[in-house]
Parts: structure tokens; C-alpha cells; sequence
């Protein structure tokens, strides 16, 4: 498959994520203050989009409260820099069996099962120029946990998205999201041509070698915009993966907490050295009024 190398790339930070973190980095932000502070930092390093999670500023574990997005949303806006927001839609779909022997009743420790319009709550009341759409069902790493996310439910959530002029960023861990993405699109439940972040090296989704890669990214449609991450160590090298395939980068604390062995990052130094990764490719880092245009996102205030 010939590769046509990005010339003009955009940067997301994805600033911190609902992943076991909080206590393994004391760079990871739990409040809405240190995860605004965090993403714009990352705007200021180069970052034209952050992705943001919110979580519990006293334990760090995840949140959907929508008082911690809203804090966060306008502390961003609020702030000099300018940087396109991206919010996550993926919580809400969480189910945690009981073990091989009695799988049910589900643990009520770690489900959390709730319906389209309370799992996009947040992105009507913030009003982001983004949100993500995790397009399909996946085991993770966890024995007993699966990420759920239906056709019927992903058919809800993106008509939702769609209605509110919220672009949804097409979160895909394996080439069977992107066989779904494109039926809710010839569905004309997603607008075309869509965004796509092909997620990497998560256990149990597409693993990060190179052939699997170029598969996922021989299934985006030429018409679409895609970007890409890899986990932990070969995030950097998905930076410069991604711009070959003729892609977008996304570094962050949320996929990586290290600069390099035995060395703990920020978020924006993460940035920085995606920005210097896609300078030395030769090409150009966009802005966020670049990268706006590009994707025909609208800045809005929140309701």
C-alpha cells in the first residue's frame, strides 16, 4: 500500500484519561483546575486539540459529574491559549461480570451502565467542538470487565452527537470499529467525511505492530481524517508512525506517563516532543484555527 507522509499535522493531548493512573504519576491532574492547567500547558507546547476526561479530585478515579466537566470546559475557554476541546463520551458502557463460574449478578463495583442521552450529558451542557464515539464492544485487560457499546447504543450516542453539531471523534480499537463507523455513516447517523483515532496497542484491541497498523489504516476511507496512538514506550514512535501513514499524532498522559526510562513527563513536555518528531519529518505542526477549518468544527459557547 503506497503511504503519503502528512505535510501539515495537528497535535492532540490527551491530558489524563480514566485509567488506574492517579497514583503512578504525581503529573497525572485529578482536579478540574490541574487538568485545565495540564491541557493548557499542552496548547501552549503545541497541542491543537486536548482530550479530556474529568475525575474525583479527592480519590483521582474516574467521574461523569458534569459540575468537573463544566469547571474544566471554562477554565479552558477562559484561559489565553486557544485550543480546540475534545471531551470523552466513552463512560457509561462499563460492565464487570462476576467471575467464569457465577458470571452474574454483574459487580456493582466498576458497572456502570447508563443510557445514550446521560452518557453525552456533558457534551450538551459543555458544548465541545469534539467528543469521542468508542465504536464497538472490547475486552480490556481486566478478567472480567468489557467496555459495551452496542450498534444500538452507538447508533443513539452518534445521532445525539450529530444533532448537536459536536463532531465525534471515532475512537477505534480494531478494524471491526471501523466496519461499523462507516455503516453509521452510510446510515447518515455520522456526517462524512469523519475523524478517526485508531487506538493502538490496547489489550485486547489492534496490537501496535506495523501490519496491523497499516491494516487499520487501509480500512479509513481517503476522504476521512485519521490519527493514531500507541501505549507506554512506542507512543513516540506512533508519532512519527502516524504522519508516515499520512495521519495525525496524539501523545499524552492518558496513553503514556513516561519522557523516557526512569524519567516522569507532563503532558506538555509529551507534546514538545511530538512537535519536534513531526518538525524533523518536515512538516508543520497546525493550529487550532487551522485544524477547525480542516475538520469544519464551530467554537461555541456552552448552554
Amino acid at each position: 500500500m503506497p503511504l503519503t507522509m502528512t505535510r501539515e499535522v495537528f497535535i492532540t493531548c490527551a491530558v489524563t484519561g480514566s485509567g488506574a493512573t492517579q497514583d503512578r504519576s504525581p503529573h497525572v491532574p485529578r482536579s478540574p483546575q490541574a487538568i485545565a492547567e495540564s491541557a493548557i500547558d499542552a496548547a501552549r507546547a503545541g497541542a491543537a486539540i486536548v482530550h479530556c476526561h474529568v475525575r474525583d479530585p479527592e480519590s483521582g478515579a474516574p467521574s461523569r459529574r458534569l459540575d468537573l466537566y463544566r469547571e474544566v470546559t471554562e477554565r479552558i475557554r477562559e484561559a489565553e491559549v486557544d485550543v480546540v476541546l475534545n471531551l470523552t463520551a466513552g463512560m457509561g458502557g462499563d460492565l464487570v461480570f462476576g467471575p467464569p463460574d457465577a458470571p452474574l449478578p454483574l459487580r456493582e463495583t466498576g458497572t456502570d451502565m447508563i443510557g445514550a442521552e446521560a452518557r453525552v450529558a456533558h457534551v450538551a451542557a459543555c458544548q465541545p467542538e469534539i467528543c469521542t464515539l468508542d465504536c464497538g464492544t472490547m475486552n480490556f485487560a481486566e478478567a472480567d470487565y468489557v467496555m459495551t457499546n452496542t450498534p444500538g447504543m452507538l447508533r443513539a450516542m452518534g445521532r445525539i452527537m450529530t444533532e448537536l453539531g459536536v463532531k465525534p471523534e471515532i475512537e477505534a480499537f480494531d478494524t471491526g470499529h471501523l466496519w461499523l463507523a462507516k455503516e453509521l455513516v452510510k446510515e447518515g447517523v455520522l456526517e462524512a467525511p469523519a475523524l478517526v483515532q485508531l487506538c493502538m496497542g490496547v489489550p485486547w484491541g489492534a496490537p501496535d505492530d506495523l501490519n496491523t497498523f497499516l491494516a487499520m489504516v487501509g480500512n479509513v476511507p481517503p476522504d476521512w481524517t485519521f490519527s493514531a496512538f500507541s501505549l507506554g514506550r512506542n507512543q513516540m514512535a506512533y508519532a512519527a508512525a502516524a504522519v508516515l501513514a499520512g495521519g495525525h499524532v496524539r501523545v499524552g498522559l492518558e496513553d503514556n506517563l513516561w519522557l523516557e526510562k526512569g524519567v516522569l513527563a507532563t503532558n506538555a513536555q509529551l507534546v514538545d516532543r511530538a512537535v519536534g518528531i513531526v518538525e524533523r519529518m518536515g512538516a508543520r505542526v497546525m493550529g487550532p484555527q487551522e485544524v477547525r477549518a480542516k475538520l469544519g468544527l464551530v467554537k461555541r459557547a456552552p448552554q
